[in-house]
């Protein structure tokens, strides 16, 4: 189907935006986020729920929103005790991000996040989904948000042949989402949140769609002709680029040493346990360990790990080292309890924080 028929045929089908709103009413998943509605905590969810499960989500954002209650402590709130709260969900420029657009919403807009799409976009780290999230879900106005499962949901129902992966595909269904989200009596907040729920319940993504649950089954093209495997289309991502590395746990009886990354690129301006390039036997690891200042009193091989990012995937192994407390400029020594308790580490080398203090 091509975009201007498309575009007439939901401008003709109104209708079955509150059919789906209906769905949603008595099918709708009980989350902590949804219980207010309150621009502030749609916003927070909507960044942590880009590119992670719902169910890790629950407990990241509870404890979030208990310790940041509202924009005002989240803009006052330390970098160390924002990422120590983030610590786990990854992607870590998401909370700088929301630091920094809390304090442009504390300075520009009284502490109130703005109601209107086009100021949420000037926002730090708000793109056109969060936008039309918080707009349409926290203050019911008619703003488009539409996510990977908005695409798969309507590409299905008309059959749309356009590669999602586009940017302009997006675009165009943000258009036709219009008529929808200004028909008479509709709710926009609410469509919008019933479309990225038939997607993620429903209109699944990886295997088989459950038709037979679908509000929309005796309206959709793509399962009249049984083709849900060709549905949406999308262009295949380069593979990703594989990254070894040595992992280093340098540490005493007090503390542990950390080095900062660089302030731009992956994992910006984060402390990570120390890493070479490539995997080293153990004679190697105590060369390049004696090479960042440390004196080695004992070494063993630790686990195995691997991380995957968007565009990289790293293969980990890792050493524990006991060593003197001495190191070179670069490294931070962090006493052990800091370390444990309230010191951010990136979750790409997770498999090495137990052994912090063994």
């Amino acid at each position: 189907m091509d975009y201007a028929t498309a575009e007439k045929w939901m401008k003709e089908n109104t209708g079955l935006a509150q059919i789906l709103c209906d769905w949603f009413d008595e099918n709708a998943r009980v989350l902590p986020w949804r219980s207010s509605a309150s621009p502030y905590h749609v916003w927070i969810s909507e960044i942590m729920l880009q590119q992670t499960r719902v169910e890790a989500v629950k407990r990241y954002f509870e404890r979030f929103t208990a310790e940041l209650p509202d924009v005002k402590a989240l803009a006052e709130c330390p970098e160390d005790e924002y990422l120590k709260l983030w610590e786990g969900l990854g992607y870590y420029s998401r909370v700088r991000n929301l630091h920094a657009a809390a304090v442009q919403v504390m300075d520009e807009y009284g502490g109130e996040l703005p109601s209107e799409y086009e100021q949420l976009l000037k926002l730090k780290g708000i793109g056109s989904y969060t936008a039309g999230a918080i707009s349409s879900i926290a203050f019911g106005k008619p703003a488009p948000a539409v996510d990977g499962n908005v695409l798969r949901v309507l590409m299905r129902l008309l059959k749309c042949e356009w590669d999602i992966a586009q940017a302009d595909t997006k675009k165009k269904v943000e258009k036709m989402l219009d008529a929808w989200l200004r028909a008479d009596g509709m709710k926009p907040g609410n469509l919008n949140q019933a479309l990225m729920e038939l997607g993620a319940l429903v209109c699944v993504p990886n295997g088989a769609p459950h038709c037979e649950e679908c509000p929309w089954n005796q309206f959709c093209e793509t399962r009249r002709e049984q083709d849900w495997e060709a549905i949406p289309v999308k262009t295949q991502k380069k593979p990703r680029k594989i990254e070894e590395m040595t992992v280093f746990v340098l540490q005493n009886q007090e503390g542990i040493y950390f080095r900062k990354r660089p302030a731009k690129g992956l994992l910006a301006g984060l402390y990570e346990f120390p890493n070479v390039k490539g995997l080293l036997d153990q004679k190697q690891a105590l060369a390049e360990a004696e090479k960042m200042g440390v004196k080695p009193i004992r070494i063993r091989r630790i686990d195995d790990a691997k991380h995957i990012f968007t565009h990289i995937e790293w293969h980990m192994i890792g050493y524990e080292i006991l060593v003197e407390s001495e190191a070179n400029e670069e490294m931070l020594y962090v006493d052990i309890e800091t370390a444990r308790e309230h010191f951010a580490i990136p979750s790409a080398f997770s498999a090495y924080k137990k052994y912090i203090g063994v």
